[in-house]
């Protein structure tokens, strides 16, 4: 076999392999608290990941992707030997999917899309030096550190403090929720509609005033079907506290699970590009012979990444879900609730403000910001301790084997 032949092939394998690693471990964003606060088991989670997961991935992922991803180096320093760019996205991809399987092995959540930029960088670095290197985007990148876990927290701490003290500890919660559970649902359904349209579906056509039009005529329709539902729904005045309580949870762990579901498709939509980004690439100046600042992104290359994400999910997705679900803090579905919806409200918001966010760092946050609404003695810090750890090690780790990878690649192989 020729030498395109062997890189489309291994291109593939890798490729695939990354995408289940992104399954594996970022999965956890929308299915962790989901099982941690039992509002459905591993296996509903992980068969309602993989179709929410595969479905935004083909069907509304993006068919245009930036090569290099968050336009990270500049690519023209590739252009008089666009095959050495093709054995950087090979390094990327491998030292990328290497990190993520290690990472999600010890059960440690993080960013698919800080792994990605750091093995571009690594091999950005080796290919043209440090002018390669666009290192305002990096910056931004460690900014992301900061704003993502601290903005979930804050959120997620605020909404629960409200869940916990407007209806949990009120003598009557049922009657609590039934007064303030239309507002709850149809925030979330406001929150879920601007980010389908700005993040799952990527409706830039729409101007924010339309957007939020049309959000909030789904605010007032599920406000107002919840708070009918919920008047029908019996007191039963003849139950005792836990009762009462138990009933009030078991809705937040539907309104919980809905949230889940969108999560899945929004990241799978938006993710998938984190492994077929640089297969893309590589396909296309496969077959170009060029290098190009744009890939365009094949339908089986999509298919490929969904089914790869899925499987992840499947196969390997409970390590990582462990975590966020249980071992952080204890997760009860109203904390769950409060927890994805902040999540989901902040990545908007710091999106839509053009801030650094990471979804894998935003949901942490949150988990941890319901955490300590329960006091510093609620979280397991240790734990947090070693996510935090891997965050910081993400970018030096997959930078300098992706560069390492580079370096035998282009004086190994002859070109």
């Amino acid at each position: 076999m020729d030498f395109n032949t062997i890189i489309y092939i291994l291109a593939i394998i890798f490729g695939f392999y990354m995408a289940w690693n992104v399954g594996a471990n970022d999965v956890a964003n929308a299915m962790g608290t989901s099982v941690g606060s039992k509002a459905i088991t591993l296996k509903q989670a992980v068969l309602i990941a993989a179709i929410f997961e595969f479905s935004g991935a083909y069907l509304v992922g993006s068919h245009v992707t930036q090569t290099i991803r968050k336009g990270m180096v500049d690519i023209s320093i590739f252009s008089s030997i666009p095959s050495h760019f093709v054995l950087g996205m090979l390094a990327a991809l491998i030292a990328t999917a290497i990190w993520l399987h290690l990472a999600t092995y010890y059960g440690l959540p993080v960013s698919t899309t800080h792994s990605i930029v750091g093995a571009v960088i690594g091999f950005g670095l080796v290919a043209g030096g440090t002018r390669a290197v666009k290192w305002a985007g990096v910056g931004k990148i460690v900014l992301s550190w900061i704003i993502s876990p601290i903005a979930g927290g804050i959120f997620a701490y605020i909404i629960f403090m409200f869940v916990s003290k407007k209806i949990l500890q009120k003598e009557n919660p049922v009657e609590e929720l039934k007064k303030k559970g239309p507002f709850l649902i149809g925030m979330l359904g406001f929150v879920l509609t601007m980010s389908v349209i700005y993040k799952g579906l990527k409706l830039k056509s729409i101007s924010l005033d339309r957007a939020i039009e049309i959000s909030f005529i789904v605010f007032l329709i599920i406000a107002i079907i919840s708070y009918m539902l919920l008047r029908m729904a019996k007191s039963h005045t003849e139950y005792d506290y836990p009762q009462k309580l138990n009933r009030v949870e078991k809705i937040f762990a539907f309104m919980q699970v809905i949230t889940a579901c969108y999560v899945a498709f929004a990241h799978g939509s938006n993710d998938v590009a984190n492994a077929v980004g640089p297969l893309s690439a590589i396909v296309n100046v496969l077959k170009e012979g060029a290098v190009k600042q744009h890939a365009v992104v094949y339908d089986w290359v999509l298919a490929l990444g969904g089914a790869g994400i899925a499987i992840g999910v499947a196969t390997y997705g409970y390590k990582v879900i462990e975590t966020v679900g249980k071992k952080i803090t204890d997760i009860s579905p109203s904390r769950g609730f409060s927890a994805e919806f902040s999540a989901a409200t902040t990545i908007l918001i710091c999106s839509k403000l053009g801030l650094p966010i990471s979804t894998t760092h935003t949901l942490v946050g949150a988990v941890i910001g319901v955490g300590f609404a329960r006091g510093i003695a609620g979280l397991n810090v240790k734990i947090i301790r070693d996510i935090v750890y891997s965050w910081l090690v993400t970018l030096p780790f997959t930078g300098i084997l992706s560069a390492v990878l580079y370096y035998i690649f282009v004086h190994v192989v002859t070109l």
